[in-house]
C-alpha cells in the first residue's frame, strides 16, 4: 500500500472542493450509486491489510481498489449519536440524540430524504438505532420492546423512516432477548418457525441474573443457530436485494449495509466460532502505572469497587462505568470469536461486492466502509467500550472506492469524522451542502488524499455532570476536557502513540495545553451551523 495524504489542509476546514472537483454542480445524468457499509463497535485493527492476524479478504479487496484512511474518528463512542450524526451530518449536541436511550426525531432532515428527494432509490438494511428501547409521550420509539417483537407490524412497515424509502431492521446483538422486527420475519419466512429457541427468553431476566454482568459475557462462545440464519447473513442478503431492486428499476441508489457485529455479546454460529484459535490471540494490556497521572475513574476501573460508580455516575447507566478487571484467558477466548464475528461479516461484505460486478454497478459506485465506534478488549486494561477516550474507542477502520474517481491500493493519514460523511454523499450526487450540516466535505481528501480538516472533536455525555467530555484531535495531539473537575487528558499520539503518559498536569506541557484549548475553542467556534447565510444588514 502507498501512504499519502500528508499534505496541508486548507485554512478553513468547512470549505471543501467539490466531488473530484467537478464544476457542474448539476445533477448528473448518470449520478454515481452510493453504498455506505459498516460494522458494529469494530476495533481500527481489524482488517487483515494491518493485522495477520485476521482474515478479511473482501475488507482487503477495498483497500487493495480504493484509499485507506487511519485517521477516521467518530463524533461520539456510543451507537445512537454517531448513527444519528452520520445520517445528518450534524454532531450529537446539535441533532438532539446525544446520548444512548434518546431519540433523534424524526422531524430532523436526513440525507436519506435529500437523496431520494433527488431521485435516489434509499434504503437501510441491518441495525439502525436511531431510538431508545422505552418510550414516553411524546419520544414515542418504534424500536423498544414490546413493538420490535410485533411481527405483524412489522411485515406492514418498510419505511419512510427516517429518509429511507425501505428499512429493514434489527436491533439486537448477539443472542439478546430483543429480537424481533424485519429479522425475525425473514428467520420464519427461511424456515426457522423456532427461531425464539436461539435467544434469550423475552421479558425480565431470572432472578438473580444481572443484565450488567450477562450484558457481553457467555460461557460458550459458539451459538448453536446456524449460520443461516444469523443476522449477518440476513443483512447481506437483503443488501443484495437492494441492489438489484435498483437496477431493475434503474434508479441511482443510497443503500446503507448496517451489519450489527462485532459488537458484544461475544457469540457467533461456526465455523466462525472455531475459526481462530485463543492461545494465538494476543489481547491489548494495562501498562503497569499508567493511570497514576489519568483522572480518578481510569484508576477505579482496575478495582471492584461497584459502589463508587453507583455514586459518581449518580444512577445514570454509564457506559464504562464498571471495574474491568478480567482474566487473561478470557480475553483471549473473546477476541478469538470478536475476529470470527469479522470475519463472518466480511464474508458477506465479498457477496456484496461481487454482486455490485455482476449488476455492472461497481465502477459507478462510491463505496464506504466503516464503524460507528470502537472497542476495547484489554488495551489500558479496559473491556468493551466505556468513557475512556482513547484511539481504540475513538479511532475507526475506514475505506473508500470509486474505481476511476478514487486511487487504488493507497493509505492517507488525513482526519476524517463520520460526520462527514452526509455532506460528502451529497457532493457525490452533485448536491448543495445545507447550511445546518457541520460535518466536512470529504470528497477531495477522497480523490486526493490531502486533508480538508485540520481537527477532529468527538462528544460524549451521559447525562451527568461529570461524565459529560469532549476530545480534540489535531494531526499529532489530542486533548480531553470534562464538563467539571480539574482533571483531563492531554497526549503526544506521535511521541506516545499508546497513551500512556497524559500531559495534562505536567508543568513542561502548559503551553502546550493552552495553545491546544485555544485551538479547540476555535474548531467549535468555526464548525457552528448555519442554517442560512445573512442576506440583509438589519
Amino acid at each position: 500500500m502507498r501512504r499519502f495524504g500528508s499534505a496541508q489542509p486548507v485554512d478553513d476546514c468547512l470549505t471543501a472542493i467539490p466531488y473530484c472537483e467537478r464544476k457542474d454542480r448539476a445533477i448528473p445524468s448518470n449520478r454515481p450509486n452510493i453504498l455506505l457499509i459498516t460494522s458494529d463497535q469494530q476495533h481500527f485493527s481489524t482488517l487483515g491489510a494491518v493485522n495477520d492476524k485476521i482474515h478479511t479478504p473482501a475488507l482487503d479487496r477495498l483497500c487493495n481498489e480504493g484509499v485507506r484512511f487511519d485517521r477516521a474518528y467518530c463524533p461520539n463512542p456510543t451507537c445512537t449519536p454517531t448513527r444519528a450524526s452520520i445520517i445528518t451530518g450534524m454532531m450529537p449536541s446539535e441533532h438532539g440524540a446525544w446520548s444512548l436511550g434518546t431519540k433523534l426525531f424524526e422531524d430532523v432532515p436526513t440525507i436519506g430524504g435529500m437523496l431520494g428527494a433527488a431521485g435516489y432509490f434509499t434504503s437501510l438494511i441491518g441495525k439502525a438505532h436511531f431510538q431508545p428501547l422505552a418510550s414516553r409521550p411524546g419520544m414515542e420509539s418504534i424500536e423498544c420492546e414490546p413493538i420490535l417483537h410485533d411481527l405483524d407490524y412489522w411485515r406492514n412497515f418498510h419505511g419512510p423512516w427516517y429518509g429511507f424509502q425501505h428499512v429493514e431492521t434489527a436491533r439486537m446483538h448477539g443472542d439478546e432477548s430483543h429480537v424481533g422486527q424485519h429479522y425475525a420475519i425473514w428467520m420464519e419466512e427461511k424456515g426457522l418457525a423456532n427461531w425464539r429457541d436461539y435467544f434469550r427468553p423475552f421479558g425480565p431476566r431470572p432472578e438473580g441474573k444481572s443484565d450488567d454482568n450477562d450484558y457481553w459475557k457467555r460461557e460458550n462462545r459458539a451459538w448453536t443457530l446456524s449460520e443461516e440464519f444469523h443476522y449477518t447473513r440476513w443483512t447481506g442478503e437483503r443488501t443484495i436485494a437492494m441492489l438489484e431492486q435498483a437496477a431493475a428499476e434503474d434508479r441511482p441508489f443510497f443503500c446503507w449495509s448496517s451489519f450489527h457485529d462485532p459488537h458484544p455479546p461475544y457469540i457467533v454460529p461456526e465455523p466462525w466460532a472455531s475459526m481462530y484459535d485463543p492461545a494465538d490471540m494476543v489481547p491489548g494490556r494495562l501498562t503497569p502505572g499508567e493511570h497514576e497521572k489519568n483522572p480518578l475513574h481510569f484508576r477505579k476501573t482496575q478495582e471492584d469497587d461497584e459502589d463508587w460508580w453507583r455514586n459518581a455516575s449518580k444512577g445514570e447507566a454509564i457506559h464504562g462505568g464498571h471495574g474491568h478487571l478480567y482474566l487473561e484467558e478470557e480475553k483471549k477466548k473473546d477476541l478469538a470469536c470478536y475476529y470470527g464475528m469479522v470475519s463472518f461479516m466480511d464474508q458477506q461484505i465479498g457477496r456484496i461486492l461481487d454482486a455490485l460486478d455482476r449488476l455492472g454497478q461497481a465502477e459507478n459506485t462510491l463505496v464506504v466502509f466503516t464503524t460507528d465506534h470502537g472497542h476495547f478488549l484489554g488495551q489500558h486494561g479496559l473491556v468493551t467500550k466505556a468513557i475512556h477516550h482513547y484511539e481504540d474507542l475513538l479511532r475507526l477502520p475506514f475505506i473508500v472506492r470509486h474505481p476511476g474517481k478514487i486511487p487504488a491500493g493507497k493509505v492517507s493519514d488525513a482526519l476524517v469524522n463520520l460526520v462527514d460523511l452526509a455532506p460528502t454523499f451529497l457532493s457525490t450526487a452533485g448536491l448543495e451542502k445545507p447550511g445546518r450540516m457541520t460535518g466536512v466535505d470529504q470528497s477531495a481528501c477522497f480523490c486526493s488524499g490531502e486533508a480538508v480538516r485540520k481537527w477532529s472533536i468527538t462528544e460524549n455525555h451521559h447525562g451527568t455532570t461529570h461524565f459529560h467530555m469532549r476530545t480534540y484531535v489535531n494531526q499529532r495531539y489530542k486533548i480531553t476536557v470534562y464538563r467539571d473537575g480539574e482533571d483531563g487528558e492531554l497526549f503526544d499520539l506521535v511521541e506516545d502513540p499508546g497513551e500512556v503518559n497524559n500531559l495534562w498536569h505536567n508543568p513542561d506541557a502548559a503551553t502546550l495545553k493552552s495553545k491546544l484549548m485555544h485551538e479547540f475553542i476555535q474548531a467549535i467556534l468555526v464548525s457552528e451551523p448555519m442554517r442560512m447565510p445573512r442576506i440583509a444588514g438589519a
